[in-house]
């Protein structure tokens, strides 16, 4: 697995994931298996089969989260020198009608399109990364291009280090 870039939030989100599987589901899960098991049959045991998947499941998510922790590049400072970079909250005008959108760029794995947050490796963040306020994109679409407007860049998600 690549490196995965994420902002200090989504590592201690992943983190508290991982510690809550570990430490509290996957016990709970074992005791309730257990439980089932000792109830007799378990070709016709709906609790143990449950049960069974069930830790599998949680298994499958920390093995999967054990390699993303591994491979973490936690972004925490970041020069803002006026351009997009990763951790910018980048507010857009569309030129075609005006409308504006705010987006954050973050990791792959923090990724929310509904929340406004987009991965740093998506289109949109590929266009955006390096330009500047007052900056035209033109992002391709199935409609056809997109033109946008880069209206404003901040950054407060991730610390960031005054310019020198």
């Amino acid at each position: 697995m690549p490196k995965c870039y994420m902002t200090p939030e989504g590592y201690r989100k992943i983190v508290e994931e991982w510690t809550d599987l570990k430490e509290v589901q996957r016990p709970e899960m074992q005791r309730q298996v257990q439980a089932a098991a000792a109830e007799g049959d378990r070709s016709e045991n709906a609790a143990y089969t449950f049960g069974k998947m069930r830790l599998r499941e949680i298994d499958r998510r920390l093995r999967y989260l054990d390699r993303l922790i591994a491979n973490a590049a936690v972004v925490e400072k970041i020069v803002d020198d006026g351009t997009v970079r990763f951790g910018a909250t980048v507010r857009l005008r569309r030129l075609a009608d005006g409308r504006e959108s705010e987006y954050t760029i973050v990791g792959k794995s923090e990724a929310d399109v509904v929340n406004g947050k987009i991965s740093n490796e998506s289109p949109l963040a590929a266009e955006l990364i390096g330009r500047k306020t007052g900056d035209v994109i033109s992002l391709p679409t199935p409609r056809g291009p997109q033109k946008l407007e880069i209206l404003s860049i901040a950054y407060g998600a991730v610390g960031t280090e005054e310019k020198r």
